[in-house]
């Protein structure tokens, strides 16, 4: 079996990091340390300079880089063959998903997948689409859902819903008795947006930029999350414009008013991960279970 330290050796070379491979490994950074320094004791040489804070690899520790790679490469192809034989399940799987993803649309998705699959650990990091689609690049996340374009041609990229956007306000804001609004009808208001690097935010200003183009929002704050933004709402703070899906309750409540843009706004939620094979069973079994428990939600 594949030795814990290589693969503890394998994500600092990757990072080149010690404190971020022990947040990627769940292991605090003195025991990263520790391991390396008995991979080196075991091999007789340094494998790492540390240098004015920076982490590079010795030549030595070049060498049993690209051993590594080939060694987990194959332990990983072994273990999913082993998997597929005995139809096992079971493992941990990195899944990044965007704010407003995570939020709403992954509690329901990860428990219903946990009752199908409950030897399958799932970590989830949540952030913007621009940091997650990061940790992809960086292959810190198995997979992730995001929201929004993706650019990067090198990733796959796989279109799971149509996730509609609408205009919030209010009870008693002037447009709440409209069904229907334009880009015009909202500039002049106070609003409430995302941070930059979110995929609900790009939606919005490329919308706003194609249908209105000499047209400014007024932003009165930036807002790192839904809920904190519809909070601002209610509290009469501003409009905003958010995932239909995430207005659900408030609707319900009657907490908050919305309404539609004429054009709708829509903008796709996705999958992306890298083009290499997953590493575990566990995470292609995710996979093929999100992409139908979108199909049955859409």
């Amino acid at each position: 079996m594949a030795d814990r330290r290589l693969r503890i050796f394998y994500t600092v070379a990757r990072l080149l990091n010690f404190t971020k491979a022990g947040e990627h490994l769940h292991m605090t950074q003195p025991a990263v340390t520790f391991q390396i320094r008995q991979l080196e004791d075991q091999f007789n040489t340094r494998l790492f300079d540390r240098t004015h804070n920076k982490v590079s690899l010795t030549e030595a520790g070049e060498q049993v880089y690209i051993y590594a790679d080939r060694i987990l490469k194959l332990y990983d192809e072994m273990s999913h063959s082993i998997a597929e034989m005995t139809g096992d399940v079971s493992g941990r799987v990195i899944l990044g998903a965007s704010t407003t993803i995570a939020e709403y649309m992954l509690p329901l998705l990860i428990g219903k997948f946990k009752d199908k699959c409950p030897d399958v650990s799932i970590s989830l990091k949540e952030a913007n689409t621009e940091d997650i689609i990061t940790m992809v690049e960086n292959n810190e996340v198995d997979l992730a859902i995001v929201e929004g374009s993706v650019s990067n041609k090198n990733l796959i990229v796989e279109q799971c819903r149509i996730d509609q956007l609408v205009v919030i306000m209010p009870n008693d804001h002037c447009l709440s008795k409209e069904k229907i609004l334009h880009v015009k009808d909202i500039v002049s208001h106070p609003f409430i947006c995302r941070e930059s690097g979110s995929g609900t935010q790009e939606a919005i200003i490329n919308y706003v930029e194609q249908y209105s183009p000499d047209s400014i929002l007024n932003v009165c704050f930036e807002l790192s999350s839904p809920e904190a933004i519809k909070g601002a709402v209610e509290a009469g703070m501003g409009i905003s414009i958010v995932s239909r899906a995430s207005i659900t309750k408030e609707l319900r409540l009657g907490t908050l008013t919305a309404a539609e843009l004429s054009p709708r706004l829509e903008r796709p939620f996705s999958f992306v991960r890298q083009r290499h094979q997953f590493k575990s069973r566990a995470a292609s079994e995710l996979l093929e279970f999100a992409q139908a428990f979108c199909k049955k939600t859409t």
